[in-house]
């Protein structure tokens, strides 16, 4: 396979950490600024939100741009989002700088997968999108564990510049490396839009804003989740979220493997069925760093599970030729569902406490569950695809 495809995965790596890294640098953020960790929370609130209402605009407003210069600016962008934020010295300011940085991370991720199809030959096409989105997954295998036991050495500043350092050099490489990529043909916000007046999709993306809503919400707050329930620490924080990267990794390959072989509704509901088992039983299992690491291996595989049958019965619906915005609108569902868990997981923490987290995320997964049951469709037309990322999206 060329190596171009690799640029890309390079700079959806950096783009990536910059979305999740938040969740190991919380106690840091907090510690330095002197807020609360449900506060320092909202920097993961703001920047979701960020992503799922730019993505759409600025696919459209850029629509017209070749794909590189496209690229170069938004890893760009993100670069000098991480740079300020390595620089802030207040809450207000870093707050802001989050919301750079996911501009810079909205226009790139569309844009990086619908360049990689084209510069692949029809039969590698698959792979290079693979390529691309694995670059995000590494993101949460490895991104979030390093920002974590950096930001203990080096404090958030640290680990914003070193995203900030990647990102430029993403670009850079970018820039040097790749060829000029002709845009594709623009569609109009309006259309973009159009795809939700179908019933059957508002309910798929309903199922999805609260099922990211429901991991996402305990997610977030993992850090302080942990050190309440098992007394973990420092370090062994780093490694357990490695184990969760890790699982994410076996999730996303099963949930493919599940569409194919047994469809959507009953890869979802499987999933949701062990995922409610799991998160509910959280406080009683991950009281020790073994148990914990147990639980959220298996909690991690069952959650990135949950984004290939998703778009599959998207894809499904017809009119077929509209499957490429349903997909588009389902990443900002995504990103809606992880902005709002900032938010829920906050006010949860303060009004009843961290070991809560696991008692509403699932109710909330419940909410999601009964969604599909209810309204989703229950046939779809086309093959079961593989999506090989839960931020899957298109341009």
């Amino acid at each position: 396979m060329s190596s171009r495809p690799l640029l890309l995965a390079g700079g959806a790596f950096a783009v990536g950490t910059s979305a999740y890294v938040i969740t190991g640098i919380l106690p840091a953020v907090s510690a330095e600024l002197g807020v609360s960790i449900t506060t320092a929370g909202q920097l993961s609130t703001v920047f979701a939100l960020a992503y799922a209402i730019s993505a759409p605009v600025l696919a459209t407003v850029a629509g017209r741009l070749d794909r590189r210069t496209l690229l170069v600016a938004a890893l760009a962008l993100a670069g000098i989002g991480n740079a300020v934020s390595a620089l802030a010295t207040t809450y207000p300011l870093l707050l802001g700088s989050r919301i750079i940085s996911a501009l810079g991370a909205a226009a790139f991720t569309p844009a990086a997968t619908v360049v990689a199809t084209q510069l692949m030959p029809p039969h590698r096409r698959g792979s290079a999108v693979a390529l691309v989105f694995g670059g995000l997954t590494f993101a949460l295998v490895l991104g979030v564990p390093m920002g974590t036991l950096l930001g203990a050495g080096l404090g958030y500043r640290g680990v914003f510049a070193i995203i900030a350092l990647v990102c430029f050099a993403a670009a850079l490489a970018v820039r040097a490396l790749l060829p000029q990529v002709s845009a594709p043909p623009v569609i109009p916000l309006r259309e973009r839009f159009a795809v939700v007046r179908d019933r059957r999709v508002l309910t798929v993306l309903g199922v999805t804003v609260f099922g990211v809503l429901s991991a996402m919400s305990v997610y977030v707050y993992a850090v302080p989740f942990l050190a309440a329930s098992a007394g973990v620490t420092g370090p062994a924080v780093g490694v357990l979220l490695l184990v969760y990267g890790l699982g994410a990794l076996l999730g996303n390959f099963l949930g493919g493997r599940g569409t194919d072989r047994f469809g959507s509704k009953r890869t979802l509901v499987s999933s949701m069925v062990v995922f409610l088992a799991v998160v509910a039983t959280l406080p009683l299992t991950a009281t020790s760093v073994a148990g914990a690491a147990a639980a959220f291996f298996v909690w991690s595989i069952v959650t990135w599970t949950f984004n290939p049958p998703i778009q599959h019965l998207l894809l499904g619906m017809a009119p077929t030729h509209a499957g490429g915005l349903r997909l588009s609108i389902n990443a900002s569902a995504i990103y809606l569902g992880a902005g709002l868990s900032g938010a829920v997981g906050g006010l949860v923490i303060s009004s009843i406490g961290v070991l809560a987290l696991p008692i509403v995320a699932t109710a909330l997964m419940l909410v999601s569950l009964a969604l599909l049951l209810i309204g989703a469709p229950h046939r779809t037309r086309e093959r079961p695809v593989e999506v090989p990322t839960a931020l899957a999206s298109s341009g």
